[in-house]
């Protein structure tokens, strides 16, 4: 479930978008606040503590120093990766009229995003896939709307998505089976962490007009957290 939770919100979204063609933002809105905030508490309450317990004893072979550098390096990649994706990650997508053309610089960022994601899920991390597929789904609804709107070639979409749903298993893949990255397991989570902190907390910020919270919207961050909480 691990490899296929991820993938299939992926699908799912792109079958949602291309077949219901949502129309109502507010529910995406919700969804995303609601995504946001149980990818957070999942962080906050299981990752976090983890990669600090394991830099509070000696690791034999372990090259971990100082596990909250390596989360801001995170929040600091996120960051420029933002640059090239212009905020996909957290449903904020800036279209053009017509598209004749993958937007090579958003499907690498956006990749690059989707495979580091899927590593912790490589360590017995069984909720953090569900955290990460609900922060998917209303994603990929979002980004297959944005490239119909933009009159991409059906084709190119379904490569784009199918290559997107593909990437957190990869790096879930990568983790079980690629000794040599096991070695800096607490580093690369740490990275994790960083972008996953930065990610979440921006879907909460910016998943309401005007950054303004109300009562639909702060049930739905609630029920993230409690959700965490009870895993």
């Amino acid at each position: 479930m691990n490899y296929l939770l991820p993938l299939l919100s992926v699908l799912l979204g792109y079958i949602i978008a291309l077949v219901l063609k949502p129309k109502n933002k507010t529910n995406l809105k919700l969804l995303l606040a609601f995504s946001g905030s149980f990818l957070l508490s999942l962080t906050v309450m299981h990752l976090l503590p983890e990669i600090y317990e394991s830099h509070g004893h000696v690791i034999e072979g372990s090259h971990n120093h100082n596990a909250g550098i390596f989360i801001m390096l995170g929040i600091l990649f996120q960051i420029i990766l933002e640059f090239f994706s212009k905020g996909a990650e957290h449903g904020h997508v800036h279209g053009h009229p017509n598209m004749s053309h993958i937007p090579w610089l958003l499907f690498i960022s956006l990749c690059i995003h989707a495979f580091l994601e899927g590593f912790p899920v490589g360590h017995n991390h069984d909720n953090l896939a569900l955290g990460i597929a609900i922060h998917h789904l209303p994603i990929a609804i979002i980004l297959t709307t944005f490239f119909i709107n933009s009159h991409l070639n059906k084709q190119a979409i379904f490569a784009f998505m199918l290559t997107f749903a593909l990437m957190t298993p990869l790096g879930t893949f990568a983790s079980d089976y690629l000794t040599g990255l096991n070695e800096y397991h607490n580093e690369i989570t740490a990275i994790v962490i960083g972008i996953l902190f930065h990610i979440s907390s921006t879907i909460i910020f910016e998943s309401s007009e005007g950054h303004k919270f109300n009562i639909a919207k702060v049930s739905m961050i609630v029920l993230g957290i409690a959700l965490a909480y009870f895993l």
